[in-house]
């Protein structure tokens, strides 16, 4: 509460590549201010990052600290299991450091956060992210009752960023070796790899991390835009994938679709072929930029604003 005596919200939404948390009016939904941290996937960000991200995103948000009546924080990886419990001793702890005291703290997964953000901030329906990962889940009562993947870079994650990079390589790979066509990616791809050779693109693909294969994803947009078949149907495979998810939760027809991330948010290179293969479905993706519209909805709700906190 400000020195008018106007009460304030916080919505937060930690992602895989980065934080950002927002201030509000509660009663009106009116930003306030807005700040951004490194990534906060509560299973694979250590604790101590975890925090620290979370400090830089709430200071850039409530530079002056103070109290304020509700905390939503949406994070990738902060489901039901030991994410959550991650997810909420470092939010605590990141509101302390920064200087705010709320009277409620609330920790929600992603995928919550990400369906709030649609329309009128609906209460039942199925949400899709598609950005360095991928997952679907239903969502009854403004919480995810079942989840299809979100099953990590090794496992699943089918048709997200990571597994377009993934592809790309694989693509290339068998380009060189014969076992498939030449594809215009081997440019871009030798050059990210010191070289366009087996041994250059293999070294590169475990070298470091998995999931920064994520980040070929916009190559294989950009070439499959200049005319490129073999990455045109690597886009064309990932909304396949995609759309498989969305068929496994079972959908409603015309129920709410929101989708969100790299790859399903406005302007979301798959946004387009996956809006086509469930049409039949009767739904009409809904994308948002990401979960912090709804965290702050969230928020709003948990304070008494109403189920159209969001709208």
């Amino acid at each position: 509460m400000n020195e008018s005596g106007i009460q304030w919200v916080v919505g937060v939404d930690a992602g895989g590549t980065r934080t950002r948390a927002r201030l509000a009016e509660a009663a009106s939904g009116r930003v306030l201010g807005e700040g951004a941290g490194g990534p906060g996937n509560a299973l694979s960000v250590a604790p101590d990052a975890l925090v620290r991200h979370l400090v830089d995103a709430l200071r850039g948000a409530a530079p002056s600290g103070g109290a304020v009546a509700a905390v939503v924080g949406g994070f990738a990886g902060g489901g039901p299991g030991g994410g959550r419990e991650r997810a909420l001793l470092a939010l605590t702890a990141a509101l302390s450091e920064a200087g705010l005291r709320a009277g409620h703290v609330e920790v929600r997964g992603d995928a919550d956060v990400a369906f709030a953000a649609g329309r009128g901030a609906p209460a039942d329906g199925l949400v899709l992210i598609a950005g360095t990962g991928a997952a679907g889940a239903r969502v009854v009562d403004r919480r995810a009752v079942s989840a299809v993947d979100g099953d990590g870079w090794l496992l699943g994650d089918a048709g997200s960023g990571f597994w377009l990079g993934r592809e790309a390589l694989r693509a290339v790979l068998r380009g060189l070796d014969g076992r498939g066509p030449w594809t215009a990616l081997a440019g871009p791809v030798g050059e990210l790899c010191g070289g366009l050779s087996k041994e250059h693109v293999v070294r590169y693909a475990y070298a470091a991390e998995p999931v920064r294969l994520a980040s070929l994803s916009p190559v294989v947009v950009e070439v499959a835009g200049a005319g490129d078949v073999v990455a045109s149907g690597l886009l064309d495979r990932a909304a396949e994938e995609l759309d498989s998810t969305v068929r496994a939760l079972k959908p409603r027809f015309g129920e709410p679709l929101v989708t969100t991330g790299g790859l399903l948010g406005p302007d979301g290179p798959l946004l387009g072929r996956l809006a086509a293969r469930v049409a039949d479905l009767g739904l009409v993706p809904d994308p948002v930029p990401d979960g912090l519209g709804g965290a702050v909805a969230l928020a709003r709700v948990a304070w008494g604003a109403g189920p159209a906190a969001g709208a």
